[in-house]
């Protein structure tokens, strides 16, 4: 295992908290074997720190089977380090309170994540502007759908996450795609020449899958030049890997400024669920008018919360993990390139897109074979393949197979043309359903 791996997983643990997570866990192992199992888990973990394991993908309704065990999964952009040491800590503390309906760790973590941006905390007959969710999905679709329809479109980029146009059609809302620019930036100009009067500009910052960044001058300008009544949501599904600043601080001043984050990526909490979105109290509130049940979208987990928390307050996790990604990422980009293979330039996120000279679908299945799960192609970039950033190791195997596979001749473009209405032997865990 790499030093730098080491030291991330190891980073920010406080012996003192370390030790009384353990002692609550043992006095109540008796009762609880699995909390036991977690402080046996983590004494070891703390000595010898591992990745978090990768199992095989199966999609919900379990009609697909299983990857082989010892598949690479690098297809849903998820962190291979895991929660945090402090992240741990904190579940084995609140798991034990997981018998009553404990408010108080989400307000806590709200109040934690606020205080970060100075943004205004809830308190009685004064509303805040964060709100916590289990994950990010929800918030962003209810961003989305309370501020488009069928008389306000939506304007967005293409090749971009598609949680954006999903929305559009659910609501009924015209779409009004945008390319991005030569540098595979948000092309806001041509954004704000699409429609005169749209609901909302979606942005995903860094744009998934390209991994590219607009700038925040850019977005600056959308907001000053947008029609009255539109919106811009940014999706900062990933900025924390990336060096750029973020426009969190730009909504106290800005009513018409929404912005989600997760904890799902840099904080390898994929699997616990939890994530912010931040805007004036008012745009909080319209996301009861989408959905009346919308309260019981926001119940997240105490554990999950106080997981999420005690991440935040960890000041050296996000910048040590920032830097095992950028080298591991660089480190794969470079192999690729000396091979004389096309990368888009620029990600600053924890995956990258190389062109494979052949229809991406087919590409992936292929890799398959030889038990690396790659991520998916987009119809702007149909030769193109996502690949997230995985371990050392796993991106070695990658490098590997993905030579060998390149070296293959193509399909047929006749074999190919039936082949891709077929369905696929494996679900490959991807981040469109992230929930």
């Amino acid at each position: 295992m790499n030093s730098d791996m080491e030291k991330c997983t190891q980073e920010g643990v406080s012996r003192r908290n370390f030790l009384r997570t353990l002692g609550a866990a043992s006095a109540a192992a008796a009762a609880f074997p699995a909390v036991a199992a977690y402080g046996q888990q983590t004494t070891a973990s703390v000595a010898t720190p591992t990745p978090t394991p990768r199992r095989g993908g199966m999609s919900d309704m379990g009609e697909m089977r299983q990857l082989p065990p010892d598949t690479v999964i690098i297809s849903s952009n998820e962190n291979p380090l895991g929660p945090a040491k402090v992240a741990l800590s904190a579940i084995g503390d609140t798991a034990l309170l997981g018998g009553r309906y404990h408010q108080e760790e989400s307000m806590q973590t709200v109040k934690a994540f606020s205080s970060l941006f100075d943004l205004p905390v809830a308190a009685p007959g004064k509303p805040g502007y964060v709100g916590l969710f289990p994950g990010s999905g929800g918030p962003l679709d209810l961003a989305l759908m309370s501020n488009i329809g069928p008389d306000k479109p939506l304007v967005y980029a293409d090749p971009s996450y598609e949680q954006g146009p999903r929305a559009a059609d659910a609501m009924g809302a015209a779409k009004f795609p945008v390319k991005l620019t030569p540098t595979y930036a948000h092309d806001v100009k041509a954004m704000l020449a699409a429609h005169p009067s749209p609901g909302a500009y979606y942005i995903v910052n860094p744009n998934n899958p390209t991994g590219t960044m607009t700038p925040r001058e850019d977005i600056v300008w959308l907001l000053k030049n947008k029609p009255k009544g539109s919106v811009v949501i940014v999706d900062e599904a990933y900025f924390h890997f990336s060096n750029d600043e973020s426009v969190i601080p730009l909504v106290a001043d800005n009513p018409d400024l929404i912005v989600t984050r997760t904890f799902s990526k840099i904080y390898g909490m994929a699997g616990l669920r939890a994530g912010v979105v931040i805007a004036h109290p008012e745009r909080l509130a319209a996301f009861s008018k989408v959905a009346p049940p919308a309260r019981s979208l926001a119940s997240i987990s105490i554990t999950s919360a106080a997981a999420a928390r005690a991440s935040l307050q960890d000041k050296d996790l996000v910048p040590t993990r920032r830097a095992i990604n950028t080298g591991v990422r660089e480190e794969t980009i470079a192999f690729l390139t000396k091979q004389g293979y096309k990368i888009i330039p620029g990600s600053q996120a924890n995956f990258f897109m190389v062109d494979v000279n052949r229809p991406g679908r087919e590409f992936a299945q292929t890799m398959l074979k030889e038990k690396v799960a790659i991520g998916r192609s987009w119809a702007a970039l149909p030769t193109y393949v996502r690949v997230t950033v995985g371990t050392k190791d796993e991106m070695s195997k990658f490098q590997t197979a993905f030579v060998k596979c390149m070296d293959m001749k193509p399909a047929s473009s006749t074999a190919l043309g039936a082949s891709l209405y077929l369905p696929e032997m494996h679900h490959v865990p991807s981040e469109l359903y992230r929930g």
